[in-house]
């Protein structure tokens, strides 16, 4: 019976297997719905701009509104420059935040806040559209639209009562449409003069905030709060019609064109103050117009020389002679450090009359402070002879602003040689392992020049000048440039000195150009930069 009874429920399974898919087959062919509509077809210009929301949520600016123009050249600009702008906009950032912080935190009674990181990360932000307004006053107008989902790594620690506490910021996305106004427009390069930003409608700002390794933002209700709390604050100080003004130049110096030349003749120097300890100096002459850009002037060194003579003529390019001032400084020139300043004065140029010459004795003073207390001892006297040539009109020279014109060598250089000058200017970013106290030293052919040392600071500026004298252009030489970091604690220090990053320079560039000002990534730096100023005067 067992048997039979596993065969009949085998063939019964079977069978009323078979009869099921016959049955739901002809079921499903031949008993449809007869209800069932085509879904209506419309082209998207019918369609209401709410169900465009819904079909495609994520449709760029330039898409939904004509008057705004497709930028994707910028995006991808922006995409190649982003490790640079990165580096650029987190020192701005730190640079504006430093002196706010300095004001606000004794408010607070916090001792000290300040950046541990700060980095926006690799995600540049990307640019929907914009639109430029056409006006008839001198300015440009553009509105974009900005989004920005980034990465950065922002940690700022406080410290207070002896506690530090560090915050984290992480996944900071931004949503917004800023109005940048370009004006006024002038003819001096960038030919604007100041940035006003404002913000169309108020900014979707949304963040992660870490506190000791917690996410506070996870705590409920806080997260809405300081959303909104930065929405309306941000509303309050920059929604049109409020601005964020950023001045370039002053719009008033941007439009001065040249009016005259101010020839300085300098002659000598009388009874010029000991500086050295051998009792001697080695005196040279700065001369700079106050509002002027260009590098300043300066004479030759006359070396152990306490009544030296020059007869060194300079032309100074004068914009203003109403306010604009000559600025005389007599320093002491330091093989190894930074020169002194022996003394100095200054000349108002509207007391010289146009076209004639004036022979002036100036005596030499510590600063032109006016609370400066008076020394009775002379620091010596300057004789310059000075007259002001306005030009007549349309007779302005050309190229009297070259940004690459360079001084000429001093007399007696080879007429196949020249001088070569290097400026060390300033550095950013530098980090000592175990101390940083920066100076800068300079190797070429076979010579060692020093700057002087900056305690403690990992952005120094030394604006020190050193000179070479050569026989020949230096086409094929290269200059060696080392930042190096001492320490002058007394007793048992293993790390005396330690190399803070390194560059060298091929001056081929120099010599073709005649000046280079520009700043170099240090070698064996994680972040560091340098700025060299290169000049190559010949005599002719």
């Amino acid at each position: 019976m067992g048997i039979i009874s596993t065969i009949l429920g085998a063939f019964g399974f079977g069978f009323g297997t078979t009869v099921g898919i016959v049955i739901g087959y002809y079921l499903f062919i031949y008993h449809q719905s007869t209800d069932v509509q085509d879904p209506e077809i419309k082209p998207l210009v019918e369609l209401d701009s709410e169900t465009i929301a819904k079909m495609f949520p994520e449709i760029p600016l330039w898409v939904k509104n004509p008057d705004f123009d497709r930028i994707d050249w910028l995006n991808k600009l922006i995409g190649h420059m982003w490790p640079y702008m990165n580096k650029a906009i987190c020192n701005m950032a730190k640079s504006i935040s430093k002196p706010i912080i300095a004001e606000q935190i004794p408010n607070y009674k916090i001792d000290s806040v300040e950046f541990e990181m700060l980095t926006l990360g690799s995600l540049p932000p990307t640019f929907q559209g914009m639109k430029v307004y056409a006006t008839d006053d001198k300015e440009i107008i553009m509105e974009l639209s900005v989004k920005w989902a980034g990465n950065p790594n922002i940690l700022v620690a406080a410290t207070a009562f002896g506690l530090k506490a560090t915050v984290q910021v992480v996944d900071l996305q931004v949503f917004a449409t800023p109005r940048i106004t370009l004006k006024p427009l002038v003819p001096s390069f960038p030919c604007f003069a100041n940035i006003f930003v404002s913000l169309m409608d108020k900014p979707q700002v949304d963040f992660g905030l870490k506190l000791l390794g917690a996410d506070v933002m996870a705590i409920p209700g806080l997260y809405r709060f300081v959303q909104e709390l930065i929405k309306d604050q941000v509303a309050n100080m920059y929604l049109w019609p409020k601005t964020l003004n950023v001045q370039i130049m002053d719009p008033s110096k941007a439009m001065k064109k040249p009016v005259g030349l101010l020839n300085v003749k300098v002659i000598k120097a009388i009874k010029l103050k000991k500086k050295d300890l051998l009792g001697g100096s080695d005196p040279y002459v700065k001369l700079t117009l106050s509002g002027d850009k260009v590098p300043g002037k300066k004479t030759v060194v006359k070396h152990s020389n306490l009544n030296p003579e020059w007869n060194e003529e300079f032309d100074l390019v004068v914009k203003e002679p109403e306010s604009q001032e000559l600025q005389l400084i007599v320093y002491d020139w330091e093989q190894v450090g930074k020169h002194d300043k022996i003394g100095m004065n200054v000349i108002l140029l509207k007391d010289l009359t146009p076209e004639e010459p004036k022979l002036m004795t100036l005596e030499l003073l510590k600063s032109m402070e006016p609370n400066e207390p008076v020394s009775e001892k002379s620091r010596g006297q300057l004789v310059v002879e000075v007259e002001y040539k306005p030009f007549k009109e349309d007779d302005i020279p050309d190229n009297l602003e070259d940004p690459n014109a360079v001084e000429k060598a001093p007399e007696g250089t080879p007429s196949g040689g020249g001088l070569l000058v290097v400026i060390v200017h300033e550095a950013e970013d530098l980090e000592g392992k175990y101390h940083t106290n920066p100076s800068v030293r300079l190797m070429f052919k076979g010579e060692e020049r020093k700057t002087k040392r900056v305690k403690k600071n990992r952005e120094p500026r030394w604006d020190e000048d050193f000179q070479f004298p050569l026989d020949e252009p230096p086409i094929n030489d290269k200059l060696h440039v080392e930042v190096i970091s001492t320490t002058s604690r007394i007793g048992l220090n293993m790390h005396p000195k330690e190399t803070l990053g390194y560059v060298v320079i091929n001056l081929g560039d120099v010599v073709s150009n005649r000046r280079i000002n520009d700043k170099y990534h240090l070698i064996d730096s994680k972040n560091g930069r340098i700025q060299i100023e290169l000049q190559w005067r010949t005599s002719s």
